[in-house]
């Protein structure tokens, strides 16, 4: 007894599906180098930064201070103000023109925490042009 396995011609059918294995072992493969890469990239590096050289740019006709005290108080021009009145007190003293620049002076003893809080409040009261004000390089020389 006899049996035939060939059905046909040497012709296989026709396979439309995408073969995607090739892809997500490449995809996984970028994966882990970029895993192993990511934390090298960073930089834990300890800065003790410099006074600043550079030339002063002129001051406004008006220029509208904002002072971070000692103790993390917060004054803008002459008027003490909290974080929560803060951007009404900018608003009064800018004449509610938020393209005004504000000039930040910050005591040599705040933390960097402290301006970057005060940073991020004069962003979410609106006012994104911000000046840091500095000693002159020579004059802070000791």
């Amino acid at each position: 007894m006899a049996a035939r396995l060939d059905h046909g011609g040497d012709e296989l059918a026709e396979n439309h599906d995408i073969n995607v294995t090739p892809f997500i072992d490449v995809m996984l493969v970028l994966l882990i180098i970029f895993m192993v890469a990511a934390p090298l990239a960073t930089v834990d590096t300890a800065v003790d930064l410099p006074t600043s050289t550079a030339t002063a740019l002129p001051r406004p006709h008006k220029p509208l201070f904002l002072s971070v005290k000692a103790d993390h108080g917060l004054v803008v021009g002459e008027e003490p103000v909290t974080k929560a009145t803060l951007a009404a007190a900018l608003d009064a003293a800018s004449d509610h023109d938020r393209s005004e620049r504000v000039l930040i002076r910050a005591d040599k003893s705040v933390d960097y925490d402290t301006i970057m809080q005060t940073l991020n409040a004069l962003r979410a009261a609106g006012y994104l042009k911000v000046s840091l004000v500095g000693l002159d390089g020579e004059s802070a020389a000791p």
